[in-house]
């Protein structure tokens, strides 16, 4: 999808729908018809379900770190006690749920990312149960978070490796914000600037996995970067916007991951990776 900033996409967007300009767009990118282009993503979608079907609670990671904390989650979620209450509690499982899913090498849709692929499928799935929206509606969804996550791509990065985890959860979190907002009926500009939200909120998130793994803390920051997807979107719904412009707050995004010390992208040499802890399961990992 060629399209090279959020200003130009809200300028778009006043004209008619996100989903129109995004197909279209898609369509002269890649040379395909708007037919072939909704059946790709509808794919994806349905790819999306069949991993949250395919969780295993059972299942353990590489290491032992990950596995079972979303079947707890979503036990606890429906014993009604949870603090945020059961829809909140369900979003939160799903989040972890897709995380331990990719820990434990399970098939996920990467969103953009495989360690930020539980942010998406945690706030879009239990939001269309709610709604009982149909699949058309959540397949326009996903075009409007990939268009979010092209633009981040293009004008900062997408990879943990490049630009810290704000990169991954970060964009992650600004693609379901932007999804969000549209489906519960947001402009144009209130989903650009939803998804600038969540950026905002996400900046300077350093990506420092324990022993290199996309386990620890990647996991359970997917549960936190689903919980700012969803108030970014309600505040850009509230009629509330960034005092940034969205593009600004992206270049601000690439800035930040490039003055980011090498031991906080992804090296696995600092942060949490850098703690007694993490280099004990780095050790015991390297003896395998």
């Amino acid at each position: 999808m060629a399209i090279e900033s959020l200003c130009a996409l809200m300028k778009a967007g006043r004209q008619e729908d996100l989903f129109d300009v995004i197909v279209k767009s898609d369509c002269v990118d890649r040379g395909v018809t708007p037919g072939a282009s909704i059946s790709q993503m509808t794919v994806l979608y349905n790819a999306i379900r069949r991993a949250k079907q395919g969780y295993d609670p059972a299942l353990r990671s590489q290491s032992g770190m990950v596995g079972g904390d979303g079947a707890k989650m979503r036990e606890y979620a429906a014993s009604k006690k949870s603090i945020c209450g059961e829809y909140i509690g369900t979003v939160l499982a799903q989040a972890i749920e897709m995380g331990e899913s990719n820990a434990c090498m399970k098939c996920i849709v990467a969103a953009p990312t495989a360690g930020s692929c539980g942010v998406l499928p945690a706030v879009l799935l239990p939001y269309q149960q709610r709604e009982n929206l149909d699949d058309a509606a959540m397949v326009r969804a996903l075009y409007v978070a990939g268009a979010i996550g092209q633009v981040i791509a293009q004008k900062a990065s997408i990879a943990g490796a490049a630009g810290g985890c704000q990169a991954e959860i970060g964009t992650a979190s600004a693609m379901g914000a932007a999804a969000l907002c549209y489906l519960a009926g947001g402009s144009a500009e209130a989903v650009c600037h939803a998804a600038a939200m969540a950026i905002k909120s996400l900046l300077g998130l350093v990506c420092d996995p324990v022993a290199g793994l996309v386990e620890v803390p990647c996991v359970k920051r997917n549960a936190a970067g689903a919980m700012i997807a969803m108030s970014s979107a309600d505040l850009a719904l509230a009629g509330i916007r960034s005092a940034v412009p969205p593009d600004e707050v992206i270049d601000a995004m690439r800035e930040v991951g490039d003055k980011m010390d090498v031991s906080l992208r992804e090296t696995g040499l600092g942060g949490v990776a850098a703690t007694a802890f993490g280099q004990a399961i780095a050790e015991k990992m390297s003896g395998q």
